[in-house]
């Protein structure tokens, strides 16, 4: 009878130091499961600030190549774009759960490299047989050009055009391009390596971002909790990194 009492207290002690051996270890704890994010390109420095304390895996690019990935059926949580036309579009195709929520807005600025070797003077006429590089059309920042150019009444004649703001951007600051059009946070992350000009009527078309969770999300309530965490705490990030607030 002792011998069976003693194999008794052994299972117990076992099982609870079974229970206990996972502290934290529930929904953001360190042995949550990882929130897997696709973001649009301009995010990449604001949103690891937004979740520090959350394990999330990020993956970055232009909004509308992330859309063509999932499409593909690459597996994610959650989807940020940089415009309202890229997330309608992973609606049509079957990919949000719910309704986006809008949480950011950001503006279009032209740079050159600090030291203006093509004498740029501003998003007008001085473009005119420079290496100029803007975002592809079907990228938001792209669309975005495009209705700047329009309503600027603006020829514009892009040796490149990139998939992604952060490519546009590597090719000012690397000396490649003489001109680019990016977002203003893309311009302020750069700080001197830039030299930046006003886009006229791009404060009155600033781009929306917008958040949803995906219909077939591997952690649906990891994915909720960072949109909540965006919606709420991470709107101090946020505005660090230039953002505006949502419209």
């Amino acid at each position: 009878m002792r011998r069976a009492a003693l194999v008794v207290a052994t299972i117990l002690l076992t099982a609870c130091g079974q229970m206990t051996a996972n502290p934290g270890g529930g929904a953001g704890g360190p042995e949550a499961a990882p929130v897997t994010v696709f973001a649009a390109a301009s995010l990449h420095k604001a949103f690891p600030e937004v979740s520090v304390g959350m394990r999330v895996d990020y993956s970055f690019d232009g909004s509308s190549g992330l859309v063509d990935q999932l499409r593909g059926g690459t597996p994610a949580d959650v989807f940020a774009s940089a415009d309202s036309t890229t997330m309608d579009r992973a609606m049509e195709e079957g990919l949000i759960d719910g309704e986006p929520v809008m949480f950011a807005t950001n503006r279009l600025v032209l740079v050159t490299p600090q030291g203006n070797p093509a004498g740029v003077t501003g998003f007008d006429s001085s473009l005119a047989g420079t290496r100029l590089v803007v975002c592809a059309p079907e990228v938001p920042c792209g669309a975005a050009t495009l209705g700047a150019a329009e309503r600027s009444g603006l020829g514009l004649a892009p040796v490149s055009e990139e998939s992604s703001v952060t490519d546009v951007l590597g090719k000012v600051t690397s000396g490649e391009a003489d001109a680019g059009v990016v977002y203003a946070t893309d311009a302020a992350q750069a700080g001197d390596r830039v030299k930046t000009f006003d886009v006229p009527g791009a404060d009155e078309e600033p781009n929306t971002y917008w958040i949803a969770v995906l219909a077939d999300a591997p952690n649906p309530e990891g994915a909720e909790a960072f949109v909540e965490l965006v919606l709420g705490p991470g709107q101090a990030a946020l505005s660090a990194n230039g953002f505006g607030g949502p419209t």
